[in-house]
Formats: structure tokens, C-alpha cells, sequence
């Protein structure tokens, strides 16, 4: 397709990366379900496997025109996606930096599985660029940002971040699943890796288990060399819902955004709530940061409730909002980090990520804001009782 860049954000989400339908000429995708392909007088060998089936092949242009990049991969899940793009980097005796702030499943890989593989690993003691530089040794190969953070919500500068990666000869990376290219394109501020839990606003419905990553030619190639033996492919039908989830990622993610900076406004004023993580909040300390490098931000907060009210017992009498694994659905959902996400750390772990055991995560849907605010008042009146 011509003049991709050209394309509002609207059109790359419903129209780049579709399959022609060449034969009976429909609206949508066919699906290619075939494991097995021809492998004599064909332009492109393919096997599933390879990333490279009709539908993989179409839906990684789509998500490397929303990430501005040069190609894109896809996987079958956020994980398989982190930890084979981290391993196409690092070998033994390479080292990598990782910010304080991460997602509990990465964290939890870096320290249960990098000592096997003789990877050295640093995390930095906060988000400033002077202690992302202070970690830097002569075997750093790769510098790991997640921005907004799960699930306090904290800003990393990624244009100080590339500036310092870039004059050492780094590989920046950065989670950028909570952003989402709606509202953030770390590619503009020089990261050279994006990934994603597509399994979230990717997909949206909460139905679909996936990964992505987008980045240069070079990079994703490098990237598909250890992928294909790692094995982390994804079957075409979840990659066909996942091309007909992104067609209203737009339009999901600005109703979620307007919804999120609506409901922590409340809660930030709520006598209930002790206090509300949310970069779009004029008091959230990194608030001018994400400004400065995000589009909108986001449909993800946390809140901690006062002295007195259970976590669990207030989650327990949400009527329309669901205490639910995972997050970015258009339903709105909440959920304990400490319980969930962030289970595999322990509370010592925690407690240097500032996630305390009342912490809740509230992924913010598309529903009308007053009727889940109603929800969260009963529910906090059936605490206070």
C-alpha cells in the first residue's frame, strides 16, 4: 500500500496490513489457516513458524505503520515477544540496564533466568538519567525502559535515555504496551525497539493472547533469527482477530483516555481515596515529562484507599467494574498487583518498587464514567459499614 505515511492514524488502523480478499472480493481479511505451504515456484517460502504466513506477514505491516518503524514482528504472547527480542541482544557476558519501575513478568524472567544464560543485570535505583548512567559498564549492551511503568504509572525520559544509549553504542528497548502508538511513538524520541503486550489494547476485547515488536529492518531481523527457534509463533486465526481488533484502536484508546483522566480526577478528590497515580493529573510528579512525550495518557491509573478499607473487600463488591486478571479490555477492570502482576516479586521486591499490598490497578473502559463511579461509591459505602 502507497503513501502509508501519508495515512491518518483512522485509515493505517483500518485499512494497512489487510489481506485482499483476491477471489470473492469481501470487506475483511481471509484467513489463511494452512501450516503447510508450497515450497517450489513461490516468491516466499512459508511456514508458520517463520513468522511469515499471508496473515502474520500483513498484520506486522500494520503494526510497524502504528509504530512509524520499518517492520514488525508478532508473537504468541506479550513474554515470548520481551524475551526473545531481550535474548537476540544479550549472550554471555553481556550486561543490560533495566529501570527500577518494570512489569512484574519481565522483572521476574531478568532474575530468574538471566544468571543461566551468564547475563549480568543492573536495574537503576530510580528514573533519573544520572542512574541510568551510573549503571553503565564496558559489556552494556541494552538499555530496557517501560514508560508509563505497571502499575504506578511512572514517566521515563526516553529522548534522555536514547541521547545516553546511543553515544555508548546501546540498544534502547521500551514496554510500551500501556502508551500504546495512540497515544505515544517512542520511535520519534530515538528508541530503537518497541514491544508490546498485544494481548491488551492491541487487542482490546480480552480475548486475544499476543505479542509484538517493531523496530528497524535490521534489528527485527536479528530478532527473527532467534524467534524462529524459540517457537513463540501464534495460530492465524488469534493473528486474523488481532488485525480486526487494531481497525478500532483509535477509537478505543481516545475513549479510554478520556475516561481514565475523568475517573482520577474523582478519585484524586475522593475523601476515600488516599491517593491516585495518573501521569494526567497536574500533581503526578513526571506530569510535565509525559506531556512532553505523550499524545494523551492513557486509559491505566492505581489508587491506594484510605486506612480502614480492605482492597480485597471493596474489589469483592464492584458490581459493573471486574476484579479481572490482565488489563486495557474495553470493560472496565481492577486488580491487586500484589495478588497478580506483581505476585512473583517478593514483598522486599515490591516494596523498592513503592507497590504496597492496598495498591489497586484500574484498567478504565469505555463505559459512561458516572455508572462507574456509582459503582466504586456503593462499593466503598458497603466497606465503610
Amino acid at each position: 500500500m502507497k503513501n502509508i505515511k501519508k495515512f491518518g492514524i483512522n485509515t493505517i488502523c483500518a485499512h494497512v496490513g489487510e489481506v485482499k480478499d483476491e477471489q470473492f472480493k469481501g470487506a475483511v481479511s481471509p484467513i489463511y489457516m494452512s501450516t503447510s505451504y508450497a515450497f517450489e515456484g513461490v516468491d516466499i517460502k512459508r511456514y508458520p513458524r517463520y513468522f511469515n504466513t499471508p496473515n502474520q506477514e500483513m498484520l506486522c505491516k500494520k503494526i510497524a505503520a502504528l509504530e512509524k518503524t520499518d517492520s514488525a514482528m508478532i508473537f504468541g504472547s506479550g513474554m515470548a515477544a520481551v524475551s526473545t527480542a531481550l535474548l537476540a541482544f544479550l549472550q554471555k557476558g553481556d550486561h543490560i540496564i533495566l529501570q527500577q519501575t518494570l512489569y512484574g513478568g519481565t522483572y521476574n524472567f531478568v532474575v530468574e533466568e538471566f544468571e543461566k544464560f551468564g547475563i549480568e543485570y543492573s536495574f537503576t535505583k530510580s528514573l533519573s538519567i544520572k542512574d541510568f548512567e551510573k549503571e553503565i559498564k564496558k559489556n552494556t549492551k541494552v538499555i530496557y525502559i517501560e514508560t508509563p511503568s505497571n502499575p504506578l504509572l511512572t514517566i521515563t525520559d526516553m529522548k534522555a535515555v536514547s541521547k545516553l544509549a546511543k553515544a555508548k553504542g546501546i540498544v534502547t528497548m521500551i514496554d510500551n504496551t500501556f502508551a500504546t502508538p495512540i497515544n505515544q511513538t517512542p520511535i520519534d524520541f530515538g528508541i530503537d525497539i518497541i514491544i508490546h503486550s498485544a494481548t491488551k489494547y492491541m487487542g482490546g476485547h480480552s480475548d486475544i493472547l499476543a505479542g509484538a515488536v517493531a523496530a528497524s529492518e535490521e534489528h527485527i531481523l536479528r530478532i527473527w533469527n532467534i524467534g524462529k527457534n524459540l517457537g513463540g509463533s501464534l495460530s492465524d486465526f488469534t493473528v486474523w482477530m488481532l488485525e480486526r481488533s487494531l481497525k478500532t484502536l483509535n477509537l478505543r484508546v481516545r475513549q479510554q483516555n478520556k475516561n481514565a483522566l475523568k475517573m482520577a480526577k474523582y478519585l484524586a478528590v475522593n475523601p476515600n481515596v488516599y491517593h491516585v497515580y495518573y501521569p494526567g493529573l497536574k500533581g503526578h510528579t513526571d506530569y510535565k515529562l509525559a506531556k512532553k512525550q505523550m499524545k494523551n495518557f492513557g486509559g491505566m491509573l492505581s489508587f491506594e484507599l484510605k486506612e480502614g478499607i480492605d482492597a480485597m473487600e471493596f474489589q469483592n463488591h464492584l458490581k459493573l467494574i471486574k476484579p479481572s486478571m490482565s488489563l486495557a479490555g474495553v470493560e472496565s477492570t481492577m486488580l491487586s498487583p500484589t495478588q497478580t502482576s506483581h505476585s512473583l516479586l517478593s514483598s522486599e521486591e515490591r516494596a523498592k518498587q513503592g507497590i504496597k499490598d492496598g495498591l489497586i490497578r484500574f484498567s478504565v473502559g469505555i463505559e459512561e464514567t458516572k455508572d462507574l463511579i456509582a459503582d466504586i461509591e456503593q462499593a466503598i459505602k458497603k466497606c465503610n459499614k
